[in-house]
């Protein structure tokens, strides 16, 4: 299985390299390219993981890829709408940024999906505002600390690779089960696995 990474280059995503590191015949494309480039990039690969930043609407470019213009050089993202017709001729995509989750149920798309996914102290900070929590869970957050998210972060990467050359079903029934057991004791982890989903 042909496998095309969207990895944005950004420090503050660098763990995430440990979920496709045992992957065979991947391409990673990390910035450097147009989407006119990356479209055709999509089409001949078999899936396709992105990760990194983003929001509902896509995942973010964070200024690493070229422009083309007006049309692409105003929006921000390097996945969007304008991939989404691609995404869908595809079962086993995995997406993983924040709202990912949104972005993929929106447009119909298959696969494994991240929600909202804290990643660094402020987000934890951030998220204990969140209505749908538990009172426990946001004075838990309120007062994360670094060890506790890095404790999240690389936890549920390290599960996600020992997954990733299986189908998406395979990947979202294990990490649920394996990083929902980091969750019994770590708040971040309680927030994020409560948001992964599986599309089919």
């Amino acid at each position: 299985m042909k496998t095309l990474i969207v990895h944005p280059k950004d420090h503050s995503t660098t763990f995430l390299d440990i979920v496709y590191k045992d992957i065979p015949d991947q391409t990673l494309i990390t910035g450097g390219i147009t989407k006119t480039e990356l479209k055709e990039l999509i089409k001949s690969h078999d899936r396709v993981m992105m990760m990194g930043h983003g929001s509902p609407h896509g995942l973010f470019a964070v200024g690493q890829f070229k422009s083309e213009g007006f049309n692409f050089g105003g929006s921000g993202y390097i996945i969007d709408r304008e991939m989404v017709p691609l995404l869908a001729e595809k079962e086993h995509n995995v997406y993983i940024w924040c709202w990912a989750s949104t972005f993929v149920e929106n447009n119909d798309l298959k696969g494994f999906s991240s929600g909202m996914f804290i990643s660094e102290v402020g987000e934890a900070m951030y998220c204990a505002k969140d209505p749908s929590n538990d009172e426990m869970l946001k004075i838990k957050l309120s007062t994360a600390t670094q060890e506790e998210v890095d404790n999240s972060n690389y936890g549920f990467v390290d599960i996600v690779n020992k997954y990733i050359n299986e189908q998406s079903n395979v990947i979202y029934d294990n990490v649920m089960k394996e990083y929902g057991l980091i969750a019994e004791e770590n708040a971040v982890a309680t927030y994020n696995h409560n948001r992964i989903r599986l599309f089919l």
